[in-house]
């Protein structure tokens, strides 16, 4: 199976560097601080404490490998310029029937963010819009039947 592309922008890459930093730096000390003093309670087959520490080491360690691989293949994409819809660009749709507007911005699986109107270049919206022009109506499959938007405005 081919690898799935990691697309982040670069406020996205530098939100994950950082915490990693935070990881390395911070809480994997704290943790392994942890697992000392829980090791000095004594027995370990019933210590609750050192238990728990070592799930945290290893939710800690799990974090780590994923930021690390992640920045390690990910591809940086810069706001998109141009009249069509690519990921990193900030989209205003009409959707059909409704005179509101949604403002939505394309971004990357990882990133993604729907309550803040971040939505993923692989969502059925996304992936609907992509490649298309100002003015564009398409149509979205969604889980919930298809419907119409428009594409107003492309930043």
């Amino acid at each position: 199976m081919p690898k799935k592309e990691i697309f982040l922008t670069s406020e996205g890459f530098l939100n994950l560097e950082n915490e990693l930093n935070t990881l390395k730096f911070e809480r994997r000390p704290k943790v392994l601080d942890l697992l000392k003093e829980a090791r000095a309670l004594g027995d370990l087959s019933e210590n609750s404490e050192y238990d728990a520490a070592l799930n945290e080491q290893e939710s800690v360690e799990n974090r780590i490998k994923e930021i690390e691989y992640t920045l390690e293949h990910a591809t940086i994409i810069e706001e998109a310029k141009g009249d069509k819809v690519g990921i990193g660009s900030t989209v205003v749709l009409q959707y059909d029937g409704e005179e509101d507007e949604e403002e939505y911005k394309i971004v990357g699986s990882q990133e993604a963010d729907p309550f803040n109107n971040k939505i993923s270049n692989e969502s059925p919206i996304a992936t609907a819009i992509l490649n298309k022009k100002v003015g564009s109506t398409v149509e979205v499959a969604s889980p919930d039947g298809v419907y119409k938007v428009k594409i107003v405005s492309i930043a």
